[in-house]
């Protein structure tokens, strides 16, 4: 599939290994692992970082490869269900950033055209988005502005 605002294609990612249960030397119970995701969502982590964490630490020292496979659910359902779950999902608040972040590099460095373009495509992204997730995750009179990004941020 090609990329969104360019006509070069990307690259092809890592697929996971094909399993259908968790591997044996990874025997933490599910109710320990979603007391952890709770816990981790609780001191500010996003659901992408709290699987890096359980992937590289775990819980009690046993590292924990695949949440879903221990546990039955994703990790962004656990935060649903114990209502911890972020105010903006993870791509739009993600996309926010690097706006944020690219806005501030162009006001100090007005000549650099290819980060004012790279500014554009990525509003443009967020603007899509948003209309993607208006209603159910964000209000529904959100506007994407700087000083609206700032603020969520």
């Amino acid at each position: 599939m090609a990329r969104m605002h360019t006509s070069r294609r990307g690259s092809a990612g890592s697929d996971h290994p094909a399993a259908d249960e968790p591997p044996e030397w990874s025997d933490v119970d599910a109710d320990e692992i979603e007391a952890r995701v709770v816990e981790l969502a609780e001191q500010g982590h996003s659901a992408s970082e709290i699987g890096l964490i359980l992937r590289d630490e775990g819980v009690k020292g046993t590292p924990i490869p695949n949440v879903k496979l221990a546990t039955g659910k994703k990790v962004s359902e656990i935060l649903e269900e114990n209502d911890a779950d972020p105010e903006l999902p993870d791509d739009l608040y993600n996309l926010l950033v690097r706006a944020v972040r690219l806005y501030e590099h162009v006001e100090e460095n007005p000549q650099d055209h290819q980060n004012k373009r790279a500014l554009q495509n990525t509003e443009s992204k967020v603007r899509r988005l948003a209309d993607y997730y208006r209603g159910d995750a964000i209000d529904e009179d959100f506007q994407y502005t700087y000083e609206n990004a700032v603020e969520l941020i």
